[in-house]
């Protein structure tokens, strides 16, 4: 049987000892900020000084784990993500990223050799926005590009502020309240993410992994209402009905129809309704309803079609209420911008999946991840994608450690090659 290499060894040790200490049947919790988030940086930093890494940790608790290259003056290859999960969730959602960052470090040692430029391994904090209703505060704190208003966030669980959990950990949220940035743009020459896949296109297509090319924008409704007339359900007569349930089953079809068309011009778009309640005390068996609230998600890569369908949802929600006597209100929108990944990037993981004989697809990722805060700072960033068959966020995320070892050898094609492009050895950015 063949030996493992130091990276795929390290990477089944590192995993296994995730799911085993943060096991939260049925899956594992890693809340931000929390215990389970901090055994695992405490394990990434062990792993990788034991590889001979200087870490450090910034303000917000974010952790950059190094490895010097020949030419330290040169900006410097990162490679990050999360640590932290969803509650109940899978153990690779992030950590996964953090493992192949470490696992590619493990190769280079094992192998004796060194990079021209320095390599870290960034393990961001608070990823996950189930715990604090954010974006990417971690990052967007280490990049600072924070809101001052964003530490006032109150963690979903514990009902504490982002500012208490910073502080009770033992960083400096006062720090991160002054928008300084921890890391400097300019010295970052590439942020690289890998992820396992959230959906089944690498299933479907028979590849352990893609090249990200755009991570998606949206705008999310969480308290959206339609609001109609409660009635008897034998007594009020169809023409002066006002039928709440009828009034969002318009919009839900009309949006879908919408979606049809958009997807048959080849547009990246989802549209969600996450959350649909009724009022317990009031619904019955012979009721019309007079109130239905929902969620709303939609996402693309596309800012012309995120702007068109929030004008469409206006027009249509304007035609429903003229038709069905109903009124929709809509609580203030949480938006995200879409990031595109770096086009020089791209190319050059697709010249070194050529080197190893890989088909490497490209795919946009419909979720939201660190490389998007830092695209939105200026600095190139790109991903990738391992298959997983059992979607994310759900304790059934599944990762073949044979498919993690080719995101593993890809990367390590791609940063042992890096200086190879005479373009590059200018040494600036």
């Amino acid at each position: 049987m063949k030996a493992l290499s130091e990276g795929a060894v390290l990477a089944r040790r590192m995993l296994q000892r995730l799911a085993e200490e943060s096991s939260d049947p049925p899956g594992v919790t890693r809340a931000a900020y929390g215990p389970g988030e901090q055994f695992a940086h405490d394990l990434a930093r062990a792993e990788a000084e034991a590889l001979g890494a200087v870490a450090a940790t910034d303000a917000a608790g974010n952790l950059y784990l190094t490895l010097h290259g020949a030419e330290p003056r040169l900006p410097a290859l990162y490679i990050g993500s999360h640590l932290d999960s969803v509650p109940h969730g899978g153990n690779f959602d992030g950590a996964a990223g953090v493992v192949a960052g470490l696992a590619v470090m493990a190769e280079i040692v094992a192998r004796k050799t060194s990079l021209r430029r320095d390599l870290t391994v960034m393990v961001t904090r608070a990823e996950e926005a189930a715990w604090f209703p954010l974006s990417y505060p971690g990052s967007m704190a280490a990049l600072g590009l924070l809101p001052a208003e964003a530490l006032d966030a109150r963690r979903s669980d514990t009902g504490r502020t982002l500012s208490d959990h910073m502080k009770e950990a033992g960083f400096d949220p006062d720090a991160v309240r002054k928008g300084r940035p921890e890391i400097e743009a300019a010295r970052i020459r590439a942020f690289i993410e890998v992820h396992i896949e959230q959906g089944p296109r690498l299933v479907k297509r028979g590849r352990p992994v893609a090249v990200v090319t755009a991570i998606n924008g949206g705008f999310r409704h969480v308290n959206a209402r339609c609001f109609g007339a409660y009635a008897h359900s034998g007594a009020e007569p169809r023409f002066s009905r006002r039928d709440a349930v009828l009034g969002f089953a318009d919009l839900v079809q009309g949006l879908e129809l919408l979606w049809d068309g958009l997807e048959a011009a080849n547009e990246d778009v989802t549209i969600t309704f996450g959350g649909v309640e009724s009022d317990p005390t009031q619904h019955g068996g012979s009721r019309v309803l007079g109130e239905i609230g929902f969620t709303l998600d939609v996402r693309s890569p596309s800012r012309a079609i995120l702007d068109k369908i929030a004008a469409s949802l206006a027009t249509l929600c304007n035609e429903i209420e003229a038709t069905r006597g109903v009124r929709f209100e809509f609580d203030a929108p949480f938006t995200w911008a879409p990031a595109t990944m770096d086009g020089d990037l791209v190319t050059r993981f697709e010249h070194s999946a050529q080197g190893l004989g890989l088909d490497l697809p490209r795919l946009s990722s419909g979720a939201g991840h660190d490389a998007a805060a830092f695209a939105e700072a200026g600095i190139a960033s790109a991903m990738l994608f391992v298959r997983n068959e059992n979607g994310s966020h759900n304790p059934h995320e599944s990762l073949d450690l044979a498919d993690l070892d080719v995101a593993v050898r890809l990367l390590l094609e791609f940063v042992t090659n890096f200086d190879t492009d005479p373009s590059d050895r200018e040494g600036s950015t």
